[in-house]
């Protein structure tokens, strides 16, 4: 289905057919994101991805980079998370010289114009801002500042407003410099392939691409040391309590994220989740209640989240330590776990049916873990799952030393929570 290819400077291409469709996406996918930020940067992964759209000197200007794709109707974007930064145009096969051409003159060429630098720091601001004022956005990373304690995997992606305003053109560019390397990159190409694509990358970009002999920087793993619960508060005058709660738990290279993934859907990935039903239905304690995971090369951390009413806050979080517990001591049934197996093969096989979601699947597999499952292999991986692996993956890491409990809403002490974790 896929094929690999490795250029001589070690930036890597994958083909993945997908002859169903006239659509191709070009993904170049880089292997940095805001956990490889020094404080004094913190934000830099993301600023460099708006830059990358600010103009070069063949399209001096964003609105000549984005008249180029819109006249053939192409969907174009980028991603920055944690790990990694992304860019790719989606868009009709028989132009996808086009795609090529634009990706690899955005990050060949930007010019981080100072003008452009500073317009672009109250755009980021003011991102920062809205996501900061809205609480139902803001409280993963509430959440995850409390799991990751101590580490940068617990740092806002777009960093804080101080360190946008400060950091300097000089600071970005040799951040850039540093990470934006031929081995340091993967670049995918999904939808309806001919055979002129690969010659067609190597000429415009990956030959273009200057190889530095210093080495990447060194990857530094997060080193969990957490012994007892936590409560972290942000105090706002709200009427409704958005809550996050969980525990830290593994990463993408680990075989127990099967297990853990299928244990998400049962207790909140859908309406006919456990947590739903006591939550919602049963109770009427909130107007959503959700859970999932969230992964990283190393690591990760598994989530619930509500919005709920302050004075219904209790019974709710109750209700939810209840659920939990529930799948430490029983077995579920072999129903429930097909039902969940079945739901996670049918948005797989929805998702996947367009090309810039197959391109990510792959890229991000082989940028992260180094090799790289086809659906299909994936699936079977799940369908290994017992009730009996999913019990103790639920008592490994269900446990109450390494409870995180997030609130955004109008609290000024977090002591009577800590009494409310039972475990």
């Amino acid at each position: 289905m896929h094929k690999l290819v490795e250029f001589p400077n070690k930036a890597k291409l994958i083909l993945i057919p997908f002859l169903d469709t006239k659509a191709i996406t070009v993904l170049f996918l880089f292997g940095v994101g805001s956990r490889y930020e020094e404080k004094i940067i913190n934000g830099a992964s993301h600023f460099i991805e708006h830059l990358m759209f600010k103009g070069t000197k063949k399209r001096p200007t964003t609105l000549d980079i984005s008249k180029d794709l819109d006249a053939v109707g192409a969907e174009f974007n980028a991603m920055t998370s944690k790990d990694y930064t992304g860019y790719y145009i989606k868009i009709n096969h028989e132009q996808v010289e086009l795609a090529v051409d634009i990706l690899s003159d955005m990050l060949l060429n930007s010019k981080f114009d100072p003008t452009e630098i500073k317009r672009e720091k109250g755009v980021i601001i003011e991102e920062i801002n809205m996501y900061h004022d809205n609480p139902l956005m803001y409280i993963e990373s509430v959440f995850e500042e409390s799991v990751f304690q101590g580490s940068s995997l617990g740092w806002d992606i777009s960093g804080p407003v101080s360190a946008i305003r400060k950091m300097t053109r000089k600071q970005l560019l040799d951040y850039r410099n540093k990470h934006y390397r031929p081995e340091n990159l993967v670049i995918a190409v999904a939808g309806k392939i001919d055979s002129k694509i690969t010659g067609l990358i190597k000429k415009r970009f990956v030959d273009k691409l200057d190889k530095d002999d210093e080495p990447l920087q060194e990857f530094v793993p997060f080193q969990p040391d957490q012994s007892a619960p936590r409560v972290k508060i942000q105090y706002r005058k709200t009427k409704q309590v958005q809550v996050a709660l969980g525990f830290p738990c593994f990463g993408y290279n680990d075989p127990r994220i099967y297990a853990l993934h299928l244990l998400t859907i049962i207790l909140g990935g859908n309406m006919s989740s456990r947590l739903f039903i006591s939550v919602r239905e049963r109770r009427g304690l909130a107007y959503f209640v959700r859970c999932y995971p969230n992964f990283y090369q190393e690591s990760g951390n598994f989530m619930v989240q509500s919005g709920l009413d302050i004075t219904r806050l209790d019974e709710a979080l109750k209700v939810i330590l209840h659920e939990l517990k529930k799948v430490k001591t029983e077995i579920m049934t072999k129903k429930e776990l097909d039902d969940a197996r079945e739901f996670l093969r049918g948005k797989t096989i929805l998702n996947l049916e367009d090309s810039s979601n197959l391109a990510e699947y792959f890229a991000k597999q082989e940028l992260l873990t180094g090799k790289m499952l086809t659906p299909e292999q994936k699936l079977k991986k799940y369908e290994q799952v017992t009730p009996s692996m999913i019990k103790e993956v639920a008592n490994e890491i269900f446990q109450k030393k390494l409870f995180n409990l997030a609130l955004i809403g109008p609290f000024k002490s977090k002591e009577k929570f800590f009494e409310q974790i039972d475990l």
